[in-house]
């Protein structure tokens, strides 16, 4: 792996960290905490499942391909600082309760899958192929109708 492509990846935890802490500050919901049956509601929904897939799609289009295996980490890394946050340094709100870990992990897991899916949709829109194929050796591969050079079996 060359420098390049480390800073590169660097760049794209930074910026899929950024997108998801932004969102969730945009959002306004702690996932860590629990404030009963309320808790589920429709906010939380978009922040752990169609957030993340925003985070991973933008890890994608700043590494381009292999985006989908960085993909996982930024939503792994905000939920934990917050989790953290939530512990040590904000403070839990009167009414609400801290995640049981066990609970706070099997969110942590739907988030980060979430940002998998983005991060495959993202190298397939972005890249307009998926695998590790380059842009320009998908379309040497590409057989054209009509073409002479085919292997139909014809020679």
């Amino acid at each position: 792996m060359t420098k390049a492509r480390f800073a590169t990846g660097a760049l794209a935890l930074m910026v899929g960290c950024l997108v998801n802490y932004v969102g969730d500050r945009i959002l306004g919901v702690r996932i860590e905490l629990f404030w009963g049956l309320q808790t589920f509601n429709f906010i939380w929904f978009l922040q752990l499942f169609i957030l993340p897939v925003l985070v991973g799609w933008s890890v994608s289009a700043v590494f381009g391909l292999g985006g989908k295996w960085l993909c996982y980490f930024p939503p792994f890394i905000v939920r934990s600082i917050a989790y953290w946050e939530s512990l040590y340094l904000i403070g839990i709100p009167e009414g609400a309760h801290l995640m049981p870990v066990g609970w706070w992990l099997f969110f942590v897991i739907l988030a980060v899958e979430s940002a998998a899916i983005g991060g495959v949709l993202g190298e397939i829109m972005i890249k307009r192929i998926y695998g590790r194929t380059s842009p320009e050796e998908a379309k040497k591969q590409l057989i054209q109708p009509g073409d002479n050079n085919s292997t139909s079996g014809n020679e």
